[in-house]
């Protein structure tokens, strides 16, 4: 889960290390989940500048995505959808709430963007709604089409390659790459189309969109509620969720400005304080995120057990636009917790040490992510 405003580090960082860190207003609103959680510092992306364009690099770490010829590479997310994503029936689900800004979170292994769902309705629909026998049947042509016109542009694509320079036939192998991609999911797609979809859980029921974006809480929340009845029916293990409020009015008791005016507050308390309203009501609802996976019971504990939940921005201090000593909290999974984990905040550590942590954690047998050094240590139970 990433939000692109950035987190008001007075607010969110604790100054001491270990487990008798304190807590700060907004880990205040996560205290139930204390011993479930770890609160890191001192780790960003080594080269990842940009400001806000820093977005488009949050589960990648590509360098420099304010470049001209910034290329995008693979997300955190779609890369573990690469080794597990056909155990599940969505290999992956892409979601957003809120305004998208400059980036988007999930990207294939060329770079190219997914774009993400941002009605719950819809995505609950995806989930647990079974059309007809005609209606799978049409679904299934309509897959079986997508294929056929791959195939047709693939074969053309070929018949040019001899003549091309070798930059070029660079370009057109990252194009083959996408084309077996796409190849790919869809027939994964079609494998899945036949199979019924799980009922939903126990007392669960459809969700009603609300089509105010300034109803920031409201909107986290119902997409929050929907995403955890997709990890608790197996439907996917891996979920990015996008988190735009910077362009967003919210609709909250005592804010007036827009979120993205109230980030450049230039150390001004009444902007502070508008800003830590809006703040506030995102830890709320990631505090009802955790209580709710921390809720569910599977075989041998929680689903919070069995769930890695990263939260964290592109942004540490918008109001500089600064991209280094980024906040980030790491719950579940079955990590060592109860401690605020700081590196050198001078030197950060790479934030891509954690995510292959969280890969290992997973059992995928990889010792390298992006701009990773190695593992993050201290997170070992």
């Amino acid at each position: 889960i990433m939000t692109n405003m950035g987190v008001l580090p007075r607010n969110f960082s604790p100054t001491r290390v270990g487990s008798d860190y304190e807590s700060t207003p907004y880990l205040e609103l996560l205290k139930s989940r204390r011993q479930d959680m770890t609160v890191l510092s001192g780790l960003s992306h080594p080269g990842v500048d940009g400001q806000h364009l820093s977005e488009h690099s949050f589960l990648t770490a590509a360098p420099h995505p304010a470049a001209g010829n910034f290329r995008n590479s693979i997300s955190l997310d779609q890369f573990a959808a690469e080794q597990i994503g056909s155990r599940t029936r969505y290999p992956s689900l892409v979601l957003a709430v809120g305004k998208q800004h400059h980036g988007l979170l999930s990207h294939t292994r060329d770079g190219v963007a997914l774009p993400p769902e941002q009605s719950p309705s819809a995505l609950y629909r995806r989930l647990f709604v079974q059309g007809s026998p005609a209606e799978v049947r049409a679904s299934i042509e309509r897959l079986r089409r997508g294929g056929s016109v791959l195939d047709f542009v693939g074969a053309e694509a070929r018949t040019v390659q001899r003549d091309l320079t070798a930059r070029d036939r660079e370009r057109l192998d990252q194009y083959f790459t996408s084309i077996r991609d796409l190849e790919e999911r869809l027939r994964h797609a079609e494998e899945w189309e036949l199979r019924p979809k799980p009922q939903p859980p126990a007392g669960a029921t459809a969700p009603t969109d609300i089509p105010d974006v300034a109803e920031v809480e409201g909107q986290s929340d119902l997409m929050f509620d929907t995403m955890r009845l997709a990890l608790e029916t197996d439907s996917t293990r891996l979920v990015t969720i996008y988190l735009g409020p910077l362009l967003v009015t919210a609709n909250i008791a005592g804010v007036r400005n827009q979120t993205h005016t109230l980030t450049h507050h230039g150390n001004d308390e009444t902007k502070i304080e508008e800003l830590t309203r809006i703040e506030l009501a995102q830890f709320r609802s990631l505090a009802r995120l955790l209580d709710g996976l921390a809720g569910v019971s599977e075989s041998g504990g929680r689903l919070l057990d069995h769930t890695m939940l990263l939260y964290g921005s592109n942004l540490s201090n918008a109001n500089a636009h600064d991209t280094t000593n980024l906040p980030i909290l790491l719950a579940g999974g079955g990590f060592r917790h109860g401690q605020h984990l700081a590196f050198d905040r001078k030197n950060n550590r790479p934030l891509a040490n954690l995510y292959v942590s969280m890969l290992q954690r997973m059992g995928l047998e990889t010792d390298k992510f992006a701009s990773s050094t190695g593992t993050l240590t201290g997170l070992e139970a």
